[in-house]
């Protein structure tokens, strides 16, 4: 490998390259430059997620304790609904595509069941929407229950 210092030129030659004797000057690329002009794709969003969990029955007030603390370990937990056999959980994730919202979503269950003392119980449901979506669906009254406010809750 040949360093060149930048600012100076390198001539190539070979098979497939330039004319011999042509020169191109190297540049170099800082890293705010590749979002700048980049695809839309490449961006982080904004991505609504529901988790809903399951499992045999357990102590309403340790459920209640362990989303309590997911909820002061990872404040970015909109909404916590539980009874004894199933919880849900909703948040904003930020995120690049679907993909990453939803690996991020199917590891925090399993992630966090020891120190947060979650019940073992299963992810049964799993839904991710971008921002503009879930806009949608709350104008057109078939969004999530808005009433329910932020925080930790039973289910009614």
């Amino acid at each position: 490998m040949r360093r060149v210092r930048p600012g100076t030129t390198v001539s190539r030659g070979g098979r497939g390259s330039r004319a011999a004797g042509e020169e191109r000057a190297l540049t170099s690329v800082t890293a705010g430059d590749r979002h700048r002009g980049g695809e839309a794709g490449d961006l982080p969003r904004l991505w609504h997620v529901t988790l809903s969990v399951s499992g045999e029955p357990a102590p309403v007030a340790e459920v209640r304790r362990a989303l309590e603390q997911l909820a002061h370990d990872h404040p970015f937990l909109l909404t916590s609904r539980y009874a004894d056999d199933h919880a849900e959980i909703r948040y904003w994730e930020e995120a690049r595509d679907l993909h990453d919202a939803a690996a991020v979503a199917l590891r925090l269950w399993g992630e966090h069941r020891r120190t947060a003392g979650l019940p073992p119980w299963e992810i049964v449901g799993l839904e991710v929407i971008d921002r503009a979506t879930y806009r949608s669906r709350v104008a057109a009254g078939h969004g999530p229950v808005p009433a329910t406010p932020v925080g930790v809750h039973p289910f009614p």
